[in-house]
């Protein structure tokens, strides 16, 4: 079974491939859902990690309904990484009806080949679930990832079943979001999944030494100004079960 991580820093990627990650999700701003990597970070991770890193192509925060420019600009960030000799992208794009946008899904998987695609979370906003599956499989992309179109991927785990067993093979379905050491017994047990996606971070306190006491943390996006780190230990239990 396979264990994707995902990290919004590259710090956090070296922890996640030394505990045991088979691949990597390598995004920014992970608060958020994850947002595209910057050039420097994709680049970074390249030299110093051994498994395989795809790239998350997400032009900003909130819904999944792109404007032109938006799709430009996912088009040319997917080709920059890819330049990069990544081994694989993250995207997902829908239609303003909840539905998969088949022809920019196309174009994306067009300009991302020979990659690996994953078709993100996007899906759980899907209006059918299933028609979506049919689309992506027709499409081509290589897995989906989603929580079963509930808050976490436990709590989709019906969902996630029947999308595993209507997959039959043809599209491997990635179950993410709420996944930690506790619950992926159950989880493994309940779905018939082979691979899972999850971020197992901790927040660290700052190094900071030197605080300004008149500034509000909240506007630099953390109350605490914390750091968001993988965490090894949690990633070496989850290694082990799924082992």
């Amino acid at each position: 079974m396979k264990l994707e991580i995902c990290v919004d820093s590259v710090e956090s990627a070296v922890i996640a491939q030394e505990a045991g990650a088979d691949r990597i999700e390598l995004c920014s701003c992970l608060d958020v859902g994850g947002l595209t990597p910057s050039l420097g970070a994709i680049t970074s991770a390249k030299s110093v990690l051994e498994i395989p890193i795809h790239v998350l192509i997400r032009p900003r925060m909130g819904d999944f309904c792109y404007s032109d420019l938006e799709f430009q600009q996912m088009l040319r960030d997917l080709r920059l990484a890819k330049d990069t000799k990544t081994e694989g992208v993250v995207f997902g794009i829908l239609t303003p009806d909840g539905k998969v946008d088949i022809y920019r899904t196309a174009l994306l998987l067009e300009a991302a080949r020979p990659l690996q695609v994953t078709f993100h979370r996007a899906f759980d906003f899907c209006v059918d679930p299933f028609q979506a599956l049919e689309d992506l499989i027709s499409l081509g992309v290589d897995r989906i990832l989603t929580s079963g179109q509930k808050n976490t991927a436990p709590q989709g785990a019906p969902l996630l079943k029947e999308l595993i067993e209507k997959a039959d093979n043809r599209v491997i379905i990635m179950p993410g979001s709420g996944i930690n050491s506790q619950n992926l017994p159950s989880l493994i047990k309940d779905t018939g999944a082979r691979e899972f996606h999850l971020s197992a971070s901790r927040f660290l306190p700052s190094p900071m030494l030197s605080k300004n006491q008149t500034l509000d943390p909240k506007g630099f996006g953390n109350a605490e100004l914390s750091l968001r780190q993988a965490d090894g230990d949690e990633i070496r239990k989850i290694r082990q079960l799924l082992s």
